[in-house]
């Protein structure tokens, strides 16, 4: 963003020192190629016949010299028709200036058009002259171009001097990473634009600092609707770094994207992702949509549903979840422990577990591992069902289950585990046949 702001400046300030300097006394006003004689004269007035004679043999003169073809010249009561090909647009003016020049003639209407074929010769002398001319002018203000470059890498020099300079003397301060980094780059900005004013002035001598700052008036407007997006997130870098609830290091999410931030900046945000990519943020989403700032405080609370059999005690399956997590060495704050049934699911009661760990994703994924362990160990240790979803199946016939389990080999019958079919009991096989 700083080197485009800087390239437009430099662009804008080069543009207005070439640019030709008018005196409003030396311009003439241009009059129509059809504009009528300043005086028509009444007696004493050349015939027409005269003047088409002359005028016929200086255009005679002119096809020869391979300026006008096809030449056809009328007059009637002084007013001159002209018609043919010029080889130019100079010549074809040529044409009707002389026309006009001419004694008692009171107007010139040109018909004369443009050859279209090209003229290589002349295009090539036309193209072989400019060249030679923009060398010549790059030979004589060369000392003053090498001049501005060595500003240039001077002011690249200072800019990062002064601009470490400075953070080092905030670095002494109790400030935010983020204000220190807009001091810097501010600064950096500023001696930039100083040091591309000096170096324009050095390289055109006709560039004065006022003029430098009529270009940046009038092309802000220009630049500003060219540029609008670059703008808008310039500014809203300046308001993130100068005063937003988050800074470097911080985890945050927004619009779908989660990570950590690692680098500010005017135009954008460097944010890496939790699964190593670095995402490249302009500033102005961050300002429009809604952050989550994930690391603003050092605990964040987690929450998970553990599920029980609706044979089990609820009581008793409380006690010893809220005791298998208060164990675990990354919950922090063992007294805010909660757990509660939460609702009657289809297959169990759930219990809804939260409690506080680290606001890092790292530590909240940790956390939870350890978490869902520990809950899993103390149920299977306390005999508590964490129950499988339960379908069961209803005949209209009662016949039909006892078919079905006839014809069911003993050794196919499903068993979620020995221990589950030794704790059946016999009552079970009346019940209806759950999957």
């Amino acid at each position: 963003m700083k080197t485009r702001l800087l390239f437009l400046i430099g662009v804008s300030l080069v543009v207005l020192a070439n640019a030709p300097a008018q005196d409003p006394a030396a311009v003439e006003t241009t009059e129509p190629d059809n504009a009528p004689a300043a005086t028509v004269a009444v007696d004493n007035v050349s015939d027409d016949s005269l003047i088409l004679e002359r005028l016929t043999k200086i255009f005679d003169a002119a096809t020869k010299a391979g300026w006008l073809t096809d030449t056809n010249v009328t007059i009637d009561s002084g007013v001159v028709t002209l018609e043919g090909i010029a080889d130019n647009e100079e010549h074809r003016e040529w044409a009707a200036n002389v026309a006009r020049k001419t004694e008692d003639v009171v107007v010139v209407i040109n018909e004369v058009e443009v050859a279209g074929e090209v003229d290589l010769e002349s295009t090539k002398l036309v193209v072989h002259e400019s060249l030679n001319r923009l060398w010549k002018d790059f030979l004589v203000r060369s000392p003053l171009i090498f001049t501005a470059i060595v500003i240039v890498a001077l002011t690249a020099l200072l800019a990062k001097a002064i601009g470490w300079s400075i953070y080092r003397l905030l670095d002494n301060r109790s400030l935010r990473h983020s204000l220190k980094d807009l001091v810097f780059q501010l600064t950096s900005i500023a001696v930039w634009i100083v040091g591309l004013l000096i170096a324009t002035v050095v390289a055109f001598p006709g560039m004065t600092p006022s003029k430098a700052l009529t270009v940046l008036g009038l092309g802000s407007v220009a630049i500003g609707f060219a540029f609008k997006d670059i703008f808008e997130n310039f500014f809203a870098g300046i308001l993130i770094l100068w005063g937003y609830p988050f800074d470097r290091g911080d985890f945050i999410s927004c619009d779908g994207l989660s990570g950590k931030v690692e680098q500010i900046t005017v135009r954008n945000t460097m944010i890496r992702k939790l699964d190593g990519e670095l995402a490249v943020v302009p500033n102005a989403t961050l300002f429009k949509n809604n952050v989550d700032v994930l690391t603003s405080q050092p605990q964040r609370r987690v929450r998970v549903i553990c599920g029980v059999a609706y044979s089990e005690d609820v009581d008793q399956s409380r006690q010893v979840i809220t005791a298998a997590v208060q164990s675990c060495d990354s919950v922090q704050g063992k007294r805010t422990v909660e757990v509660f049934a939460k609702e009657f699911a289809s297959s169990s009661i759930n219990f809804e577990v939260a409690w506080w760990t680290g606001s890092k994703p790292i530590d909240i994924r940790r956390s939870r591992d350890e978490v869902v362990t520990a809950i899993k160990l103390a149920l299977d240790h306390a005999g508590i069902e964490i129950p499988f979803p339960y379908r069961t199946l209803t005949f209209q016939n009662p016949e039909i289950p006892r078919q079905i389990l006839a014809m069911t080999p003993p050794q196919a019958t499903p068993q979620h585990s020995g221990q589950r079919q030794s704790e059946e009991s016999p009552a079970d096989a009346d019940a209806p046949v759950e999957d």
